[in-house]
Order: structure tokens, then C-alpha cells, then sequence
């Protein structure tokens, strides 16, 4: 397993997860505004400005919109999030949901995190010096360069214009799929700040679609200095404080996620197929598939779900669900399921092989002929 290729395959997603994770992104101007008039940059110079960038110290709303295409809407809920730093690697985020909201502090030393639904706080220790600084290896400049190498082998990368987003003037960086690549999506386009390099908008348009199908930006954004008690947290009367344990959920190092990452794909027998944009994820699960929705049922029981094993109660019935959000499909290669959204395909056999990427269906069938 070529375990460099599969990041690479993921890497879209990833990048895509750490700016959200930042909150960084931002709303377009109005279309009567016209376009910031900024000194000409190229792509490289704007790629290598964003990875020296530092994230200084701001206040800001953050929101989050998608038209996947899928039966659900996976951000119902969120709202808007409200991001703050000092500047100096101390970060607040507040995300509200339907009834409840959940805040996270990075006061430099331990990372908090509070429920207010269930009222519990969970504590984070890593010492004196805050996640942010512990990335080992290449500096980010040079990471951004072999990226940026990476993609141009199957993209067209550009600075596309200006923007005015947050009110903030922006550069737009556009990645094209070059046009013998086979993939459902268009471009993405990544709204950078004029001034402090941070990415303030990000859109991923699919082919045939007008609208993103997801987009993550910045409604509100101020930089400047911010109260320090911001950063600094102190349980709520009442609340339940533990501990982080093992199976928490806590920020990990580049190293570590990477390892992880790497022990992933060899548990789940991953391998890619194709190159660049047509890239495929494919494995063979640990039996057909009415071996492995009887064990999920049988997991669900065990867990009190009812004799569905999903929440269903008796006579809930997988397969029905599997023909609902997908379509019988056959051929060469078999017979299964496939699923498809705006920028993705998955491809399930009822032998118990997977592919998955963001291609059209062909490609997946294609690829499925070579998990064995």
C-alpha cells in the first residue's frame, strides 16, 4: 500500500478540516462592490505567504454551507461559530447547535472543552507550551512548495482576481482540475487576506452545479488585539470536569496524525487506485455484505438499539436502506450499491469491496475490478 499516494488522496480533505478547524473563511462582497485593486501576485508567492503566515490576533464569525447532494444536510444545526486568538497561540471557539453549544479554550498549557448540554468539561494537559508550536520536520514554507509541486501535475493553479470578503480585501487562488482528468469537481477556490495571508473563504464547486457545493467562510472579521480573559477558562458552577482519557478526542502533532493516519489504512486493507484528481480509495471489508450488516445488527443490540441494531426495532430491514439512499447497480465486476453526491461516489459490492473518491461512477467500477 502506497501510503504517500493515499495522503495525497485525502489531502484535499485535510487541508479542507484544518482551515475550518481555524475558522479562517469569509462571505463574498456585494455584487454591486467592485474588487479590491491589489498588487499582482503570483500563485506561488501567494501559496508560500499563506504557509509563513501567523495567525494574529483576531475576532471573528464563522459560517458553514453545503449542497452535497445527500439525503441529509450534515450542517443542519451549526449556525454560526465565533472564533477569537491572542496571537500568540491561544485560541477561543464557541459552536452553537440546535439546543446546546460547545466551547473550546486553548489556554496555551491544556485545551477545554464544554458541553453545555451535558454540562461536562473535558481537560486537555500538554504542558507549558501549546500544540500549535510542536510541528516538527520541513517548515511550513517548504511544505507548502511540495504541495503545491504535487497538485500542478494534474491542476491548473492560479491567482484569479480579488474579493472583498469580511469586508476584507482578498486574492482569489483557484485549483482546476486539468481537462483528461476524471473527477466531479469543477475548482476550488480559496479566498486569501491581502494583509495577513489567512484563507477567508473557501468554495468547492462541482461540475454542472452553480452553487458550491461546500462553502466555509467568514461572516464577521476583526484583527486586533483581544481581552486575555478570553483565553483563560474556568469550569461553569456545576459542571462535570474530567480528565481526558484514551478515547477522547485531542489535537495530535503532525507526526502523530500521520502515524495514525498510516495505521488506518493498514487496518482497513486500504489501497489507491489512478493518479491525481481520479484517485481511488478502495479495500475489501472482513466478509460479503450481509456478513457485515448482521454483525453491525448484532453490535446495535448488544448496545441496546433494539433488535434493528441501528435504532429501527424489530423487522428494520439494512438492505431497504441501502436501496433507499442508493442504486442497485452490476456488472463485469459483480453486483452492489452505489452512492453518489455532488462530489463524491461510492461504490459498495455485496462481496464486501468499496471504492470511493471523488470521480463519476465509471471510474469506481473501474477501480473495484482490482480489490480482490
Amino acid at each position: 500500500m502506497n501510503t504517500k499516494k493515499a495522503a495525497l488522496a485525502v489531502a484535499g480533505a485535510g487541508v479542507l478540516a484544518g482551515v475550518v478547524g481555524l475558522g479562517v473563511l469569509a462571505i463574498p462582497a456585494g455584487a454591486d462592490e467592485p474588487p479590491p485593486v491589489l498588487p499582482q501576485i503570483s500563485a506561488d508567492q501567494l501559496v508560500e505567504s499563506v504557509a509563513n503566515a501567523k495567525i494574529p490576533a483576531l475576532a471573528g464569525k464563522v459560517s458553514a454551507t453545503e449542497n452535497l447532494g445527500l439525503p441529509i444536510k450534515l450542517l443542519d444545526g451549526i449556525g454560526s461559530a465565533s472564533v477569537w486568538s491572542d496571537g500568540q497561540n491561544r485560541f477561543r471557539a464557541t459552536l452553537p447547535g440546535k439546543s446546546s453549544e460547545k466551547t473550546f479554550v486553548e489556554d496555551g498549557g491544556t485545551l477545554w472543552s464544554w458541553d453545555s448540554q451535558k454540562n461536562t468539561v473535558t481537560k486537555f494537559d500538554h504542558g507549558e507550551k501549546a500544540a500549535a508550536d510542536k510541528v516538527p520536520g520541513k517548515d511550513l514554507a517548504t511544505i507548502g512548495k511540495d504541495v503545491l509541486t504535487q497538485v500542478r501535475k494534474y491542476s491548473d493553479v492560479k491567482v484569479d482576481g480579488t474579493a472583498r470578503v469580511a469586508k476584507r480585501p482578498a486574492y482569489e487562488l483557484v485549483v482546476t482540475p486539468k481537462p483528461t482528468e476524471r473527477t466531479l469537481l469543477r475548482e476550488i477556490r480559496v479566498a486569501v487576506d491581502s494583509e495577513t495571508r489567512l484563507p477567508l473563504r473557501l468554495q468547492v464547486l462541482a461540475n454542472g452545479q452553480a452553487d458550491p457545493a461546500l462553502k466555509v467562510e467568514f461572516t464577521e472579521l476583526n484583527v486586533g488585539a483581544q481581552d486575555a480573559k478570553l483565553f483563560q477558562f474556568t469550569p461553569p458552577q456545576g459542571a462535570t470536569v474530567k480528565e481526558a482519557t484514551k478515547g477522547d478526542h485531542k489535537p495530535k502533532d503532525p507526526a502523530e496524525a500521520r502515524k495514525g493516519f498510516q495505521d488506518l489504512i493498514s487496518s482497513l486493507n486500504l489501497k489507491t487506485v489512478g493518479d491525481g484528481w481520479d484517485t481511488t480509495l478502495v479495500a475489501k471489508l472482513p466478509g460479503d455484505l450481509n456478513s457485515v450488516i448482521g454483525k453491525a445488527q448484532e453490535h446495535g443490540q448488544a448496545q441496546g438499539r433494539g433488535p434493528g441494531g441501528f435504532g429501527g426495532g424489530k423487522g428494520f430491514d439494512v438492505t431497504s436502506l441501502l436501496k433507499t439512499f442508493g442504486k442497485e447497480t452490476s456488472g463485469p465486476w459483480g453486483t452492489g450499491y452505489v452512492f453518489s453526491t455532488k462530489v463524491a461516489t461510492a461504490l459498495v459490492t455485496t462481496d464486501g469491496r468499496v471504492a470511493i473518491g471523488a470521480v463519476p461512477e465509471q471510474v469506481l467500477t473501474e477501480a473495484i475490478g482490482q480489490v480482490k
